[in-house]
Parts: C-alpha cells; sequence; structure tokens
C-alpha cells in the first residue's frame, strides 16, 4: 500500500498552555510530569506517551540549559531507540493526518518535543523518498542521528 499523492504527513509540537485546534489532529502529551494547572479535559489528549519523555535522569541533567542542548539531543536519541514500536506508531498515524506533540516547557526550540519532532520528521522524509509504505522498513531512532 502506498500514500496517496499528496497525503499529508504532518507531526507539530504545541505548548500545553496553547488552545486546542481541529487541525491540531492527534494529540500527544510526551512529557514524564503531567502539567501544572492543565485539567485532563482541558489538554483534550489523544494519549499520554509518558514512554516517549526523556528518562527522569536525562530531564534532572539537562534542566534546560541551552549549552546541554546538543548533548541532550544525542542522548535523548540513544533514549528514544528502547521504543521503537511506540516510534513507528506514530509515523503511521502521520501518515494519515495531524499528529500533535504537546510539551511544558518554554523553550519550544530546545525541548523533548522538538527532538522528537524532527526525528520523526526525518524519518518520514526517509520513507517518503524511498516510496515504502511500512515505517518498520527502515530505522527509528539510530544512535548518532
Amino acid at each position: 500500500m502506498t500514500d496517496p499523492p499528496g497525503a499529508v504527513m504532518v507531526v507539530r509540537i504545541k505548548r500545553v498552555y496553547e488552545p486546542v485546534e481541529a487541525t491540531d489532529g492527534r494529540r500527544y502529551l510526551v512529557d514524564r510530569l503531567w502539567p501544572r494547572g492543565i485539567s485532563k479535559e482541558r489538554l483534550d489528549l489523544t494519549e499520554w506517551l509518558k514512554e516517549l519523555a526523556p528518562s527522569q535522569e536525562l530531564r534532572a541533567w539537562y534542566g534546560h540549559d541551552p549549552s546541554r542542548y546538543r548533548e541532550f539531543e544525542r542522548r535523548y536519541h540513544l533514549e528514544l531507540g528502547a521504543n521503537r514500536p511506540l516510534l513507528e506508531r506514530l509515523l503511521r498515524e502521520s501518515r494519515s493526518g495531524a499528529v500533535t506533540l504537546l510539551f511544558a516547557s518554554k523553550d519550544p526550540e530546545r525541548c523533548n518535543a522538538s527532538v522528537l519532532q524532527a526525528l520523526l520528521a526525518g524519518e518520514l522524509r526517509e520513507l517518503e523518498a524511498v516510496g515504502s509504505s511500512s515505517p518498520g522498513a527502515r530505522g527509528v531512532a539510530r544512535p548518532g542521528r
């Protein structure tokens, strides 16, 4: 099975404090901790994917220090490699409609959701380039990427 011409493959990131929009598609919280001051109803989640959040140890080490971001990104990629089935599920879902990764961090450019978004976008580009219909045909979260 191949994607129809012009198929939309979208993975967005969004702070949990921004309003829900119809264009969000499936909404996944990708933080390990529930965001302060947000009710489950207000967040309107498809699912909370704690398993895709950085480990407590990595989160504590990073501490949102911009000088540690590149190393955080490298270490987080390694952690994500252990969650290949969940990553492949998100890839499949993003090939059939919008997926929004929700996070609480104040810095959308240097947070786990931006790393995850870039990883998924890269995998989607690779899949599109080879014309594969199976996310499992290419590796996800390979070390050193």
